[in-house]
């Protein structure tokens, strides 16, 4: 039945998508802002009691409701998961800003693109970068907002059911609150959410990794993996973007970055006798995203790509779901 509310909320999603920012991620923010004011003294201790308070019994009251109504009802049950892996899950979330994006650039726009970039990282604006770069950068976050929304959702969902999710989408939001920020005492007393999510998602996100590299080129995802993704400052982040990369047959990252200095260097530069399409130049450990993939800059072109790629791995992780459930029937 999991499997049956899962497929159902996904396509729910698609003829309806959720208003998260108003139902789920507004209301989070101001418990977080109320916890963090009340605990908050730049203190790793009283970071781990916020984070226990924000995240434990959302979760185990999720997991004790959820089992309750399975119990009394079936169809409350079943509905009670359809409703928690609706409000977890965001595979549209994020979708129009890559859509957004992608029709800015192809409508040769790209100081919108650089906007839109901006706004869909909540960052500062960038007047100076170019197109490659522009479309670079948006297939990663195409990447990791797809693994965060749907796929480690998913992947916690299938293994604690709705608490599962409920504990992957908190997780990640306090780590995104807490964690990421380093003013106000947050640098310790965010170290449990960072430490905390990036043991939850340590899992997930190789698979998801996997995922991408059985629904892209797998040889070279999985080269990208093993021999790239060691270079990134955050190595799972590394793992995720390297794969994806040799999964579509692009550069990533600081594409065009020399070894010895870690300045830019002209991507024509690298094209010599065609060993920059197939063998990436070592990049510095100590940078933040070093170039990952095989093959050519990141183009417009990628974009349709990176939506056929989110979507055949999509594909591939449903249809494991569905013959591990079929599996498991028949061997009961």
């Amino acid at each position: 039945m999991n499997l049956v509310a899962l497929i159902l909320s996904l396509l729910i999603e698609q003829l309806r998508p959720l208003p998260v920012r108003q139902l789920v991620i507004e209301p989070l923010r101001w418990f977080a802002a109320q916890l963090a004011e009340r605990f908050n003294g730049g203190r790793e201790g009283q970071g781990q009691v916020a984070w226990v308070l924000a995240v434990l019994p959302a979760t185990a009251l999720t997991w004790g409701l959820g089992y309750f109504l399975a119990e009394w009802s079936g169809v409350l049950g079943f509905v009670f998961t359809l409703v928690v892996v609706y409000l977890t899950l965001g595979f549209r979330q994020e979708s129009h800003f890559f859509s957004d994006l992608h029709l800015a650039l192809r409508m040769g726009e790209l100081d919108r693109a650089r906007l839109l970039l901006s706004e869909w990282q909540d960052g500062p604006y960038d007047d100076k970068r170019r197109e490659p770069e522009v479309v670079g950068l948006a297939i990663e976050q195409a990447l990791y907002a797809t693994h965060r929304n749907v796929f480690g959702v998913m992947c916690w969902f299938v293994v604690l059911g709705p608490a599962g999710a409920v504990l992957y989408r908190l997780a990640r939001f306090f780590d995104d609150e807490w964690g990421k920020r380093g003013d106000d005492g947050f640098d310790r007393f965010g170290q449990c959410a960072r430490q905390a999510f990036r043991l939850i998602d340590w899992i997930p996100l190789r698979l998801t990794a996997l995922i991408f590299a059985v629904a892209g080129n797998f040889e070279d995802a999985i080269f990208c993996w093993r021999t790239q993704a060691v270079r990134w400052a955050d190595r799972g982040l590394g793992v995720l973007i390297a794969s994806g990369a040799g999964a579509l047959g692009v550069r990533l990252g600081e594409v065009g970055m020399t070894p010895e200095t870690g300045e830019a260097v002209r991507p024509e530069a690298q094209e010599q006798d065609g060993a920059a399409a197939t063998t990436p130049p070592h990049t510095p450990r100590d940078s933040e995203r070093p170039e990952v993939g095989v093959g050519a800059e990141a183009c417009v072109d990628d974009m349709q790509g990176t939506v056929g790629l989110v979507w055949r791995a999509l594909v591939v992780y449903l249809l494991v779901l569905t013959l591990t459930v079929i599996a498991a029937r028949v061997g009961s």
